[in-house]
Order: structure tokens, then sequence, then C-alpha cells
């Protein structure tokens, strides 16, 4: 097992040309298609299911041995956050409904593109109170919500029936544009790093697996979903053979959170619950024997692929691989370093196989091979007890009080 060197100029060019495809939840066959040419290139075959969600294979590569090894699965998110008209005002401005979970803090003074059904229009997303000149003060104390918020397309619209006769309606998607900059110091900042960032590394640390032709002991699916931001994500794609789910997405960072802007993040709980105590400690002991800087991290609001496919009754051990990112869900910035270990930490787990010798069996009829988190001696004195004296030696007959 190596540490393969990833191709950085590829994992920036990828990430920038997938910020180039607008692809709220929802509205993401063009950034399936693009995805899906890229694992051509590499020449990994994949299928897709129903809606998009694709699921390649990175065959295994080895002799078989005395059991067969399950299957492993590495699942990053291509849909994004965005909204949907659901209103049409009577001045031909449009009312806004959230695709996935964001504030509207950060919709607010957003350019956007409105897709109808026929085309596209240009457009602002501005507060119901724009012009200070007009206001004054009352525009820094509007409430900070979606009702707060309208597009103003760039057309000759005054009315309803304007925007309706430019083929605007109720159901239109409105996808925010990701004003990316990837700056010489190393940093990258733009909307939608969550997940196209992850999406990268993941792509990048593919090529580096086909490039060197390493082992591959255990069959890798490299899942690409298109519905995280909306909490399916996921559910429905896990194959039966698959033992392990690896999710690759965002590590906020902020003021009393592990996630940092440098090396891998890895969470061992989220709002699912801890995530596998042996396969994260697994990743963690990777990157400590390989040089590669990690990160411990609990997120207490945050969901993922990998949660998903354990809500949806797949009987799998998770974990989260996370690149740190400051100001999630808003402009968020990451560094390329950080999604360069990443990739390499990808490489490394795809070498590695099975976390535990058991899992190559679905089922085992006894406890007697099954794993142990805690040793022995964690265990013994776990539960010590400081004797109480008697109470009927402290309270006796003839210390009651007089009656």
């Amino acid at each position: 097992m190596e540490k393969l060197a990833i191709d950085a100029d590829y994992l920036k060019t990828t990430l920038l040309e997938l910020l180039a495809i607008p692809s709220p939840a929802g509205l993401t066959d063009s950034i399936v298609h693009y995805t899906g040419c890229k694992l051509d290139e590499l020449g990994i075959a994949y299928e897709l299911t129903r809606r998009g969600t694709i699921r390649a294979v990175l065959p295994r590569n080895i002799p078989e041995r005395r059991r067969a090894n399950p299957s492993c699965a590495i699942v990053a998110h291509l849909d994004t956050l965005g909204a949907m008209v659901r209103e049409i005002k009577p001045n031909g401005r449009l009312a806004l409904m959230p695709i996935g979970t964001w504030s509207s803090r950060w919709a607010e003074g957003g350019r956007v593109t409105v897709f109808t059904d026929k085309g596209r229009h240009r457009g602002s997303v501005l507060p119901l109170l724009a012009s200070g000149h007009v206001y004054n003060e009352a525009i820094d104390s509007q409430p900070v919500n979606w009702d707060q918020l309208e597009v103003r397309v760039d057309e000759d619209i005054h009315t309803e029936a304007d925007a309706r006769a430019l083929n605007l309606q109720i159901g239109d998607f409105v996808a925010f544009d990701p004003c990316p900059e990837v700056l010489d110091n190393g940093y990258i900042v733009s909307r939608y790093l969550d997940d196209k960032a992850g999406v990268a590394a993941l792509l990048a640390a593919l090529k580096a697996i086909v490039d060197a032709g390493v082992p591959v002991p255990m069959e890798c699916h490299a899942v690409f979903t298109i519905s995280e931001e909306v909490g399916s994500g996921a559910r429905a794609v896990i194959e039966e053979d698959v033992s392990e789910v690896i999710g690759i997405d965002i590590g906020p960072v902020a003021q009393g959170q592990g996630a940092k802007e440098d090396g891998v993040t890895i969470p061992l709980m989220d709002s699912a619950g801890p995530h596998d105590y042996h396969l994260t400690r697994r990743l963690l002991k990777l990157c400590e024997d390989f040089g590669i800087p990690s990160n411990r991290d609990v997120f207490r609001f945050y969901h993922s692929d990998a949660g998903a496919a354990v809500n949806a009754g797949h009987d799998v051990r998770t974990a989260l691989l996370c690149f740190g990112t400051d100001a999630s869900h808003g402009y968020e910035r990451t560094c390329v370093s950080v999604l360069v270990h990443l990739a390499e930490l990808l490489t490394l787990y795809i070498q590695s196989g099975p976390t535990l010798p058991e899992d190559r069996q679905r089922r085992l009829e006894s406890v007697e091979k099954f794993s142990y988190q805690l040793d022995s001696g964690q265990l013994e004195g776990t539960q010590p007890h400081t004797p109480l004296p008697d109470a009927g030696d402290l309270v006796k007959p003839n210390d009651k009080p007089n009656e």
C-alpha cells in the first residue's frame, strides 16, 4: 500500500468545471453527463439509476483469497443548494422557496439564472426594501427570511403578465452564481464547494489509482448522488455486498469545532449519531502512518450521504471524510492542500481492503469472531464504587429526639 501522488492541476480544473455547471437538487442531469464523461476518460465503468445517481465500479484486481471480500462505497454528491420560484408577484418579481437547508442571508445579493421551460433569464436576489435612498435605515431592520427576498429579472418586466409573457412560471429553478476564486496562496473560495470540491477530490483519487495501477483488494463503488441536499442522497443506491460506506463532504470550520482548513477532518459523530468505531479509527491510523494531517470533530447540525445509507436500513459501517470549509452553505473557503490530502487518504483506503476480517461474512453465527471496541484492561474497574457506612449504625434508637 502506498500514498499516491495526486494531480493537483487535474483536481483544480475538475472543480472549476463542476462549479461551472448549475446543479441545484432536482436539476442535475447536466452535471451527471459531465461526471459520466470524466469516468469514461478514466476508463471506469459505471451505471445510472433512473434519476441519475452514478455508481462507478473500481474492480478488485488481486487474486481471489480464501474468502471473497465485500465491497466498499465512497459517496460524494453532485447536487447543490438553490431555489425555486413559488410566486410571480403583481409587479413581476419572483418569490422564492429554498432548495435544501440554507439561510436567506446568503441568498440576498446573489446573481442568479432562472431556468424556464423554454430558456433562461438572468437576475438578482434583492431584499424587499432594497434602496437606502428610499427606505433609509429601514433596510437594516428587515427580517432575515425567504419571504423578505425577491428576484428582479433583468428584462422589461413591470407586471405579472410581463413575466408570464417571457415564460416565467411557478416551479422554475433558480441557480445562484458560484463566483469561484482560486488564489495563488492555495485558498479556494466559492459557493457550492459543498460538495463539488469533494467530487473533484474523489475523481482525482480515482485517477491516481488508475494511473498507478496499484492493487485494489476490495471492489470499490464510487457513488455520485443527486439529492443529498434535500435529505435522500444515498438511501437507495448502496448494493447488498457493500460493508463500508464513506461519505465525502464539507467539514464546517467555526469556533468550537475541530475541523480546520488544513488536513483531513474525520468526524466521529454527526446528527445521525456516532460513525463506526473501527472504520473511523482505521482512517485516523492511515493518516498517522502515512503523514496525512488529520483533525477529529463532532458535528452538531449535520446530515450526510453516509447517514442516509444507514437510515435506509443498510447494514454498513460508516465514516465521513471532510475537507475543512469556512462559512459552509455560504461563500465557502477551503485550501487546495486539504483536497489533495483528502484524495491521498482515499487512495490509501481503496488499497487497504476490509476494515475487519469478519466483514467478509454478512452474518456471524456467534460472538466468537465478533469485534471488540474495548479490551479487558479498559473495562476493568469501569464501575468504581465507594462503600457507604451502614445507616443502622449511624441512626440508633437513643439518637431519636424525645417525643
